[in-house]
């Protein structure tokens, strides 16, 4: 699990409340460094704030999806999720959104269904692409 948020409490509560219920969790500040440490890391997950300086949100999320290594990370967007950024998200091949102020419950039902959609399409042999199941 990469958990990638500029604001270092968020990072934290998102990673406590997934840390709580088992998951492993990596942090990033923001998406330059998640693309520097993805590939050692070698997430099951990602979870993507938006705005965030030097790469944003989307721009990671777009770059994940160019990689062939990393195209097939499921990828969550926590952020206001206003229509806006569902838009862009959905254009960058996000997977799932969650609106901050969010429910620590919540956030990992969404973080266990992108890892059972992930699985599922492993046991299938299919590539995970750029799915919206």
């Amino acid at each position: 699990m990469l958990v990638v948020d500029d604001n270092k409490v968020i990072r934290q509560l998102i990673k406590v409340n997934l840390e709580l219920e088992g998951f492993e969790v990596v942090t990033a500040n923001d998406g330059a460094e998640c693309l520097d440490i993805v590939h050692r890391v070698a997430p099951d997950v990602i979870t993507l704030d938006v705005v965030m300086p030097r790469l944003d949100g989307f721009g990671t999320a777009a770059q994940l999806r160019a990689d062939r290594r990393t195209r097939h990370l499921p990828l969550a967007i926590v952020s206001a999720c206003t229509q806006h950024e569902v838009e862009a998200g959905i254009a960058a091949g996000v997977d799932a959104f969650l609106a901050k102020p969010f429910e620590p419950a919540e956030l990992v039902r969404v973080v266990r269904r992108l890892m059972e959609h992930r699985d599922r399409r492993e046991r299938k042999g299919t590539p995970a692409g750029r799915g919206r199941g």
